[in-house]
């Protein structure tokens, strides 16, 4: 599903993204992740059980118990540990209910039929992420002609595509990968020049959450005269994602750069420089705040990573789906922008802590915020 389209990413809009970039390179203060959303959702679950301890706390006037359907491609993945509580935090302020459904695997038909499930079950709203350009049109619209509002999390379709979703929830993955290869260009260890290979990490090409990403990178790279070679590893993280880089490492020991486009992979990249201590010989980038990750980074061994604010992506979807509701749709849904953050050695600290916001504990805390903000 790659399409030459993105050699055309305007000058001004890289730039734009690598300044905002490179501007919130300290701006953020989570943390790291990995516990299984499986376990989070069978010891919390997903629906308002902590809604009684915050009643001293009344929101809105009396409505109902709203139910929202969380439509996912890897239910199982680390990096949406966050997304969950997002979501289980969001329903427990409002009383409301959400179902965490979908694919392990992305696979696009398990997915549609959970959409399909969902406005069968006349639910008050769904949360999608869109990693097909066309495959979602006609539950999109059937939801849409039952009344039931849809929004795209994570994943939005291409340019050119038309998707009738409300709105989308998110980074610009295009741009978030045409900046990363910038910063790799600038910063990454060992430097790179023409004809260094790179190597560009990815679980499942040609979904949309994660294939834009490279496809954005591909033009910049390509510009600088790199050789960047697109790795397919595995939907399912862990070894299998593991056992792949080093294959294909085996065949390929004169790659200068590892940017691994997904959590899974990632983790995967960053576990692989440290075992095999190439720090210093075979540079690489990450992407999302997995704890094998922001420890790589900590140590040097990884020159950055993304932070895509997982959290963000399920609180404001159910929080954009609420309003919709209660306001009898005058609350219309609005695109938000999860952001660009680059997370370096300089400002990975906080992430080290393990915390609720980036999905590495369950604990709800409270954390005291920079006492300044890069702007």
């Amino acid at each position: 599903m790659t399409t030459e389209g993105h050699d055309e990413i305007s000058s001004a809009k890289r730039e734009l993204s690598r300044r905002r970039f490179l501007r919130n390179a300290g701006a953020v203060a989570s943390l790291p992740l990995l516990g299984g959303v499986a376990e989070i959702l069978g010891t919390e679950g997903a629906g308002a059980q902590t809604y009684a301890r915050h009643s001293d706390h009344p929101f809105f006037a009396k409505h109902p118990k709203y139910h929202f359907v969380m439509d996912n491609h890897v239910t199982t993945n680390s990096f949406f540990t966050a997304t969950v509580y997002g979501c289980q935090d969001f329903c427990a302020l409002t009383g409301s209910t959400f179902a965490w459904v979908g694919s392990q695997t992305s696979v696009t038909s398990e997915m549609v039929a959970a959409m399909n499930s969902a406005i069968a079950s006349k639910c008050n709203g769904i949360g999608v992420p869109l990693i097909d350009n066309t495959a979602f049109n006609v539950p999109t619209n059937n939801a849409l002609d039952h009344g039931i509002p849809v929004i795209a999390y994570n994943a939005d379709v291409e340019t050119g595509f038309v998707n009738n979703r409300m709105a989308y929830v998110g980074q610009s993955n295009v741009l978030a990968g045409a900046a990363v290869a910038t910063h790799i260009l600038e910063h990454g260890v060992p430097h790179l020049s023409k004809g260094s290979i790179v190597a560009g990490v990815i679980a499942t090409p040609g979904t949309l959450n994660i294939q834009t990403r490279i496809d954005g990178a591909k033009p910049v790279f390509k510009k600088a005269g790199i050789d960047f070679i697109e790795v397919a590893t595995s939907p399912t993280e862990g070894s299998p994602e593991y056992d792949k880089i080093v294959s294909w490492y085996s065949g390929h020991r004169n790659v200068k750069f590892m940017m691994a486009v997904d959590s899974g992979d990632s983790n995967a990249v960053a576990q692989f420089i440290v075992n095999n201590k190439l720090k210093g010989k075979v540079g690489g980038s990450g992407w999302d705040t997995g704890v094998p990750v922001v420890d790589a980074v900590h140590s040097g061994s990884l020159l950055q990573t993304v932070d895509q604010q997982a959290y963000l992506q399920g609180f404001d979807t159910l929080m954009q789906l609420f309003l919709y509701n209660i306001s009898g749709g005058l609350m219309k849904p609005t695109d938000t922008d999860t952001g660009i953050a680059v997370v370096v050695k300089g400002t990975v600290g906080p992430y080290l802590t393990a915390n609720r916001w980036e999905g590495t504990s369950a604990k709800e805390t409270v954390a005291k915020p920079p006492a300044k903000i890069p702007y």
